[in-house]
């Protein structure tokens, strides 16, 4: 199929409308079949409750251009899990796999001309969405429900290298202890938004959260998970926490530091004190896949992570190359991790 006119390698990681997107209604008690519409605009009463208790639940993945030609996505299954987790926790209705990767591979399909060619830097990016549609006064769940996913080409999400980020430990708490931390719900992001204007406001590139209860242990930051290198370059320490939203990029370098590159993992409680112990540190996340970080400040303190180098250290730089290797078909994935659709 021709591809949309698009300077593909000169994207940036912002919003471009394709033409088609999926969506599907909850009405009922149960969920419709689902189509592929053109318009992009959605219409809701003033009173629907995703307006007024934002009962609203996302996903992020990408889909990709392998080096042998196919379309594919990596590791979609797991977005329809967590979704299905993130509406159980707001009283909402849950989709099941099938009809997720459905949605998906329709919407996939009516946008293959966005997909962008091998070799670009550039992928599609799919943001599946579930909110609550109906009015809702009272405190309570919503009745119905809309269930969308859209498309975007986006390019790398960071242009012209990487550059090491500067962070710093927020003042403010993520997220309460038995709360909902560890589901991707659009209010968890909303209360990360004052937290974020601030640390840019102040020089820094983004927030480490510590936990609520002790504010002793590192938990991630506001958009990403965290995972740190041990000084002789042969263990990966992953913080550990129930309040931690389970990264599906930080879940898939798990096994590609074990798996292709012989390394230990070990996934733990680890204290802001011990951030001097380790020599690299990373964000991972679907948007940049794992970016380096160069210093942590807070509680009177600096930690430099960099040792010598600019952009990403020597392991972190492994983890990158293995895993988005996997993701393009340049290096064997392990079984079921990708979807092709063409």
């Amino acid at each position: 199929m021709k591809k949309a006119d698009l300077d593909w390698e000169n994207l940036g990681f912002g919003y471009i409308q394709t033409e088609k997107r999926y969506v599907t209604n909850f009405k009922d008690g149960k969920w419709d079949s689902g189509e592929i519409t053109s318009d992009a605009n959605i219409v809701l009463n003033e009173c629907a409750g995703v307006l007024q208790y934002a009962q609203t639940v996302f996903e992020g993945l990408k889909v990709y251009t392998t080096k042998d030609g196919h379309i594919v996505a990596f590791r979609p299954d797991l977005n329809a899990e967590r979704l299905m987790d993130s509406c159980k926790r707001l009283e909402m209705p849950v989709l099941s796999e099938e009809q997720f990767i459905d949605g998906l591979e329709k919407l996939v399909m009516a946008n293959e001309e966005y997909v962008p060619p091998f070799g670009t830097g550039a992928t599609l990016y799919i943001r599946p969405y579930m909110f609550g549609s109906n009015p809702v006064i009272g405190v309570k769940p919503a009745d119905e429900y809309q269930f969308r996913i859209f498309a975007t080409p986006v390019g790398p999400y960071f242009k012209g290298g990487i550059r090491p980020l500067r962070l710093c430990v927020s003042d403010f708490d993520r997220a309460a202890p038995h709360g909902t931390g560890n589901i991707k719900a659009g209010l968890n992001y909303a209360m990360s938004l004052h937290a974020i204007v601030t640390a840019h406001a102040n020089g820094y590139d983004e927030n480490v959260y510590l936990d609520p209860a002790t504010r002793t242990k590192i938990e991630e930051t506001g958009g990403a998970n965290m995972l740190f290198v041990s000084k002789d370059g042969k263990k990966i320490v992953i913080p550990k926490s129930d309040s931690i939203l389970p990264s599906i990029t930080r879940r898939s370098l798990v096994t590609v530091a074990k798996d292709y590159l012989d390394m230990e993992v070990e996934q733990r409680e680890v204290l802001f004190e011990e951030l001097g112990d380790f020599s690299e540190c990373g964000l991972c996340g679907t948007a940049a896949v794992i970016s380096p970080v160069g210093t942590i400040e807070g509680k009177g303190k600096e930690y430099s992570f960099q040792d010598g180098f600019e952009g990403r250290g020597p392991v972190i730089t492994k983890l990158y190359e293995t895993l988005t290797g996997i993701q393009t078909g340049q290096i064997e994935a392990p079984e079921g991790w990708i979807k092709r659709f063409a």
